[in-house]
């Protein structure tokens, strides 16, 4: 599925790129396995080749599912989760563990939305920036764009 070089996204993680493809002995059988480093903080993260799906190692978004990501943060119509704190932060964390790009979005606007209407908690604040982040750098690679472009559009969507 992977090749060496190629970018991937790794859930809660972001983007990391595939180092390498190395063969272990694994109970007495061999497995492959992506060596991959996470972009961010160099990270190295081992995944079996054969458990791709089920940790949800997935590649980048292509530039037309840009465009869905921006819809779903540019929806206003949403209800927001008025529960406590930490009821929305297990929630939001259970979406960003998942490592879809819709489920980070849809946090990243609730957590915008919900900013509005009231003070976040400490770990809202870093749910949201966190959120942000790794929308922007996947959303970067996608369209072959700089970081910072990203982050403006963004941030031009919620101040709308």
């Amino acid at each position: 599925m992977f090749k060496v070089g190629d970018s991937a996204v790794y859930p809660a993680h972001g983007v990391a790129i595939v180092k390498r493809i190395e063969e272990k002995d694994v109970g007495g059988k061999k497995k492959k396995f992506y060596v991959l480093q996470v972009v961010d903080n160099l990270m190295t993260i081992m995944v079996p080749t054969d458990n791709v799906d089920s940790v949800g190692l997935r590649e980048i978004i292509s530039g037309k599912d840009v465009s869905n990501v921006y819809k779903i943060l540019k929806k206003r119509d949403v209800k927001i989760d008025q529960t406590t704190w930490n009821r929305r932060y297990r929630e939001y964390m259970e979406k960003i563990k998942t490592g879809s790009v819709y489920e980070i979005a849809e946090v990243l606007r609730n957590l915008f939305l919900l900013r509005h209407s009231k003070d976040l908690s400490f770990g809202e604040r870093k749910m949201l920036d966190q959120a942000k982040h790794l929308l922007v750098k996947e959303i970067s690679l996608a369209k072959r764009s700089d970081e910072a472009a990203v982050e403006q559009e963004i941030q031009s969507i919620f101040a709308s």
